[in-house]
């Protein structure tokens, strides 16, 4: 279970699991992982971002992987980041997010900019866009197992919505222990609070001025082309970035691709 701090004025705060990989003070990079997993979707990228010189944190989601929320408060994701990072001693860095992870990391640089050397969002959707058939559906199937309280069920479909079909089966059978471990959690202690969503706040917070990638698989669901064209408009970003290959997990559908897609991207935050 995480522990609480002394609260500050964003909320609770929690210092969260996570694995930190290369030297420290040296040039960070934060990833922040997908609904459906946790914080060890990121194993096979943390030796390739040390050995290209670079330390690279994953850390888990509050109600996520081995940060278990059990009493009901609400924790804000950003904010719990923040202090794991101000826990690590990590001013500055560069954030990567998938799914769920992209929302929280564009929080956290809407929060506090000054700490964000760039960004990189993949299969993001803001949580004002209406979900497609296809989403909805995908959610129904969820809601429908767990409720019978069929959590194999729940997992193969889960598995199949959200990773690509030529995807090994390690691959997949990574993401269905990550899965369940989360759908485990939320039947014993439910939903964890995550609080107000600072991007949909009535005073219009702005959007960071970082460099930016932003990417989707080619086998996503259109919820995420949408959002994540919004977002490389909102952001300067350039053209959305397809994966070929990838599903909604798509650092875990193409690792090379994505980590390529990665390291180039790094390479362009360190000039000539």
């Amino acid at each position: 279970m995480i522990s609480p701090a002394p609260p500050d004025a964003d909320g609770p705060v929690v210092v969260l699991p996570a694995d930190d990989t290369g030297t420290a003070g040296g040039r960070t990079v934060v990833l922040l992982h997908a609904r459906p997993t946790d914080r060890s979707m990121w194993n096979g990228y943390l030796p390739v971002l040390a050995a290209a010189g670079w330390r690279a944190i994953a850390i888990d989601l509050p109600g996520y992987g081995e940060a278990v929320v059990t009493d009901g408060r609400t924790i804000q994701p950003w904010s719990a980041v923040l202090a794991t990072l101000n826990a690590l001693g990590v001013d500055h860095y560069v954030l990567v997010g998938n799914s769920l992870g992209a929302m929280v990391a564009l929080q956290i640089a809407v929060a506090h900019p000054e700490r964000v050397k760039g960004l990189v969002a993949v299969g993001y959707r803001p949580h004002d866009q209406p979900a497609s058939d296809r989403l909805l559906s995908v959610w129904d199937a969820e809601r429908s197992a767990t409720a019978r309280d069929d959590l194999d069920e729940a997992v193969r479909a889960g598995v199949a919505a959200w990773t690509a079909p030529a995807t090994g089966a390690a691959i997949k059978t990574a993401v269905a222990r990550m899965l369940r471990n989360n759908l485990d959690h939320r039947r014993r202690y439910g939903e964890s609070d995550t609080g107000e969503d600072l991007l949909q706040r009535p005073d219009a917070l702005q959007l960071p001025d970082v460099p930016a990638l932003v990417a989707v698989g080619e086998l996503d669901m259109p919820d995420f082309f949408s959002g994540g064209e919004s977002l490389a408009r909102d952001l300067n970003a350039g053209q959305v970035v397809c994966i070929p290959g990838a599903a909604h997990l798509a650092p875990l559908d193409q690792p090379a691709a994505f980590a390529d897609l990665l390291l180039n991207f790094l390479l362009t935050l360190d000039g000539p």
